[in-house]
């Protein structure tokens, strides 16, 4: 994480200028919030996300994260212009310890993450779509990666879509910067829904709804495994998950869940504990 857990503590009474947030029963929406500019990523909104993804990992009210994007791009990729011009907004949130890698920021949030798309992903945006378990997309959605027509190259969504879509698949989305459709997408495991514009926020309301029955704790506790076991060589794979299997048996959760188990009943749930 970029941020400590004390220099988090503080965000919800930050104003942010390309980011709307509102957290309702243990579900963050983080809603791109630059319409005029199709929710190109600038440094102020780049820095904005790493500030409320590190609030999210270190929040024990936030069980869960949902992606979402004002007008009728979900997102442009990265604001070339800022990037390239150099030009300087007034921070918003604290200045990040190092340089804001979409990707990594995900992997890192340890806690289910949605994306709600309404509208075409281009570029770098591929990193926030690429980085969620679930992804809901309009019909209407698209999806492509024109970085080759400005003589660029889409490397780290390279390698971000690598984990979830078949390589030759990956590559050919890299190197002939075709568009995809939403059904296109959801054949190649890019995106794990496809509705009705309409909707959208219901899909949304029922997945975050049927999340909640389980175990924030259990769910945090694999997909931060999920992560750990990809850097360990094949055979500390298996001890290590071992490993985690023993530590969530000690938690309240698992208790809870054996308790409510054998008494026949729906579990209460706390807060996570890692």
């Amino acid at each position: 994480m970029l941020y400590t857990s004390d220099q988090t503590a503080s965000f919800p009474s930050h104003t942010l200028r390309y980011l709307k947030t509102s957290l309702r029963e243990h579900v963050l929406t983080l809603t791109l919030n630059r319409p005029e500019k199709k929710n190109a990523l600038n440094p102020v909104l780049l820095h904005e996300l790493a500030f409320a993804m590190a609030y999210a990992h270190y929040e024990k009210e936030v069980w869960m994260v949902v992606l979402a994007a004002e007008g009728d791009t979900f997102c442009a990729g990265m604001d070339l212009k800022s990037l390239s011009t150099g030009e300087a907004e007034t921070a918003t949130v604290p200045e990040p310890s190092g340089p804001v890698r979409l990707a990594e920021l995900l992997a890192a949030l340890h806690k289910p993450c949605i994306a709600r798309v309404q509208g075409p992903v281009y570029a770098g945006g591929f990193l926030l779509v690429g980085g969620c378990q679930y992804v809901l997309a309009s019909e209407t959605a698209t999806f492509s990666l024109p970085e080759v027509k400005r003589g660029l190259f889409p490397f780290q969504v390279m390698a971000s879509l690598l984990e979830i879509m078949p390589a030759r698949a990956v590559l050919d989305l890299c190197l002939r910067a075709r568009t995809l459709t939403a059904p296109e997408a959801l054949r190649l495991g890019l995106v794990t829904e496809v509705l009705p514009a309409d909707n959208l926020d219901g899909a949304v309301v029922q997945l975050t709804e049927e999340l909640k029955q389980y175990s924030p704790t259990a769910l945090q506790f694999g997909l931060r495994a999920y992560q750990q076991v990809k850097s360990l060589p094949p055979d500390r794979q298996q001890a290590y998950l071992f490993e985690q299997f023993q530590q969530i048996q000690q938690t309240a959760d698992a208790r809870e869940g054996m308790a409510a188990f054998v008494e026949k009943r729906k579990p209460r749930w706390n807060s996570y504990e890692l």
